[in-house]
């Protein structure tokens, strides 16, 4: 049986950069038929949610299950590797890319200010000077913020995005571990330590059959072959502060 031991140094597969997702384990139960989320990701409401405080709904009967194995589910290749999660990530890419390349104009012209000031300087008088710092201060600290801003609105938008495919494909992964004999799912999407789970058996990992279980039931055709490793949205970083005398980094925005 191939297995698979998790080094403390491989970063997780998905969602990377400036963007991560802050997914932590989920467990699934087959034997309560309900899964426990950890991760700060929002529960599928419940019909007796819904009911009113002082009349509140008997819950539903849930089909308990009798397995005894346990399996595992890397959910973020999960939720990223169906077909609806290639293409909403590639819609979100598209997306934001108007943005991206604002981003990168504002960085080439910010850089462009300061190598003026590194070859021009010691010529120009000292308003000329003076009012040239003042400008390359007051775009930076602009392009500051509008890095910062598309930062916290790309990982908003992703994580939206996340949840709502997540909450779709959790009963899909009840089902599976019902009608196959599993008593517990745990999710392997962080590697060990930052995950309690330290080794585990390839044999045991459902991840590729749920895709394919929830790509029938989404009904969302697989995506073209331009777009079958879809790539987190991620936006230019800002230079570190550098003296106004001084150069600008040439690192250009990833």
């Amino acid at each position: 049986m191939k297995s698979k031991f998790l080094p403390s140094t491989i970063l997780r597969a998905l969602l990377i950069g400036s963007l991560a997702l802050s997914t932590l384990p989920i467990v699934v139960s087959a034997q309560a038929g309900s899964t426990t989320p950890t991760n700060g990701l929002p529960a599928a409401p419940s019909s007796s949610a819904a009911a009113p405080a002082t009349s509140p709904a008997a819950p539903a009967a849930i089909p308990t299950g009798s397995g005894t194995k346990i399996g595992t589910i890397n959910i973020e290749q999960a939720v990223l590797g169906c077909n609806e999660g290639q293409r909403d990530m590639e819609a979100l890419r598209k997306k934001l890319e108007p943005k991206q390349n604002e981003l990168k104009s504002q960085n080439d012209e910010l850089e462009a200010l300061q190598k003026q000031l590194q070859t021009q300087g010691d010529k120009l008088n000292e308003e000329a000077r003076a009012t040239l710092v003042k400008q390359i201060e007051t775009k930076k600290k602009s392009f500051d913020r509008d890095v910062q801003d598309a930062q916290e609105n790309a990982q908003n938008e992703q994580k939206d995005m996340f949840q709502r495919i997540l909450q779709k494909m959790a009963p899909v992964i009840v089902k599976h571990a019902q009608d196959n004999g599993y008593a517990m799912i745990v999710d392997t999407s962080n590697p060990w330590p930052q995950s309690p789970i330290l080794w585990y058996g390839e044999s045991g990992d459902i991840t590729r059959a749920v895709v394919d279980a929830y790509n029938v039931q989404s009904g969302v055709p697989a995506p073209t072959p331009a777009a079958t490793t879809p790539k987190p949205a991620s936006t230019p970083k800002a230079p570190a502060p550098k003296p106004a005398t001084q150069p600008a980094s040439q690192q250009q925005p990833k």
